[in-house]
């Protein structure tokens, strides 16, 4: 009988500890640069013609919006980074079809309640949904995601329909990634930092960094001796070897083929690609027969349900259906074998494509004036199977550190990182 690292090893699923990071690190950069000469890549690279340049004033409020799920919220961003007067409610077009009028009088109305209570003129409006950017920083909305159902609003340009609506003003919109970079801004205090990052790790995964105008070859007309935040859409990158199990779990998504590099570490996808390999196993016949008819007959595996079980952890209320698949013994020690190395495999490669862009961005060579990573999302900080931030740091330290002497830290967390990033663009 094969070990569970030869039955990993032996379909294609490469162990954390082989895989190669100065290569990919290195292929990562690759597709960096070329998405931002505008050539074929898997990185769209998106310009967003928002820069971190300039002081944020202390005791400064602004009043934000965010939207990018079933719910928008309003509040007050005050710096130090604390939000006030938020309030909740449902996402226009959630409850049903709505027309244009109706779409932008919920963030009228809400930016009416907040915008006296600002210090700061412009309105920071958080609007993850796939739009482009545009050098006034208006958003114009390519399609809806998450069943959002108001079609009038598609082509538009948000930012300029949603001030009509209020007579005039200024705004600054960017997406969730965009915001949780500039949240880093808001943890500076008396600390220096050299440049940015946002990274997200949840249900998805997206990462933004900060670039020299110079190096975006594709974009015309911009200051060349300036900087601005580019949205990689890492989720995309592709030039990475996937194993029998990953291709089987795209495979059952919505969009197979794409977005592979998702597909390898975020929250939405850890828990098929752990199914695949239980019911590969167990036609392998590595389960016990009563096992074996359990987990072949699973139609789904949540990544919590996985993660919890990998870390023998029974969270309370919740019944964990692979407790009961494996509940003797041997079975649960061989599945947790088989599973670990999914989260390990994430977390070294969620530390390999943060040093990519570390290193692209020039900055960190001053031990003083790291490169700020600011790290959101559930994956990361809730996954239990291993410490998850902790290997990602022991690995950014060996490949950043200590091989090529640059600097990072990884910044507190911020809560509601995406207001409060809305709120800094909104000061800057």
């Amino acid at each position: 009988m094969k070990t569970p690292e030869e039955f990993l090893k032996d379909n294609g699923f490469i162990p954390a500890a082989e895989i190669d990071r100065q290569a990919m690190i290195g292929t990562f950069i690759s597709e960096m640069e070329k998405g931002l000469k505008g050539e074929k890549s898997s990185l769209m690279m998106i310009p967003t013609y928002v820069g971190v340049n300039g002081k944020i004033p202390q005791g400064a409020k602004a009043a934000v919006l965010d939207a990018g799920g079933t719910n928008f919220r309003g509040g007050i961003v005050t710096i130090p980074p604390a939000i006030s007067d938020k309030q909740n409610q449902p996402m226009p077009g959630t409850k049903g079809e709505v027309d244009e009028e109706t779409f932008y009088k919920a963030f009228a109305d809400e930016v009416k309640r907040v915008l006296p209570l600002a210090t700061t003129k412009k309105i920071g409006w958080c609007f993850s949904y796939p739009a482009e950017a545009t050098p006034s920083l208006d958003a114009k909305l390519v399609h809806w995601t998450k069943n959002i159902q108001a079609p009038a609003i598609v082509g538009q340009y948000v930012g300029a329909e949603l001030l009509k609506r209020l007579g005039g003003g200024e705004i600054a919109i960017v997406n969730d990634t965009v915001a949780t970079l500039l949240a880093a801004k808001a943890t500076e205090g008396d600390k220096t930092y050299s440049s940015y990052i946002g990274f997200i790790l949840g249900t998805g995964t997206n990462s933004a960094y900060v670039e020299k105008n110079k190096n975006i070859l594709k974009l015309e007309g911009a200051d060349a001796d300036g900087s601005m935040i580019i949205n990689a859409e890492s989720g995309g990158f592709d030039k990475i070897e996937t194993s029998a199990f990953d291709k089987a779990a795209d495979a059952k998504t919505g969009n197979p083929g794409v977005h592979i590099f998702e597909k390898l570490i975020a929250g939405a996808y850890l828990g098929p690609i752990g199914l695949e390999i239980y019911k590969a196993a167990a036609k392998a016949g590595m389960f016990s027969a009563k096992a074996a008819a359990a987990i072949g007959g699973l139609g789904a595996l949540e990544t919590m349900d996985f993660d919890n079980f990998c870390a023998e952890f029974k969270k309370e209320g919740r019944d964990n259906v692979l407790d009961s698949i494996f509940a003797d013994a041997d079975d649960a020690k061989l599945a947790r074998r088989l599973g670990i190395p999914v989260f390990e495999r994430a977390a070294v490669l969620t530390a390999i494509h943060l040093a990519a862009f570390v290193i692209k961005s020039g900055e960190g060579n001053d031990p003083a004036a790291p490169v700020a990573i600011n790290a959101d999302g559930s994956t990361y900080y809730k996954t239990r199977a291993i410490p998850f931030d902790a290997t990602v740091r022991k690995e950014l330290d060996d490949m950043l550190v200590n091989r090529r002497n640059i600097h990072y830290a990884i910044t507190p967390q911020v809560d509601d990182a995406p207001m409060v990033g809305a709120g800094i663009a909104a000061m800057l």
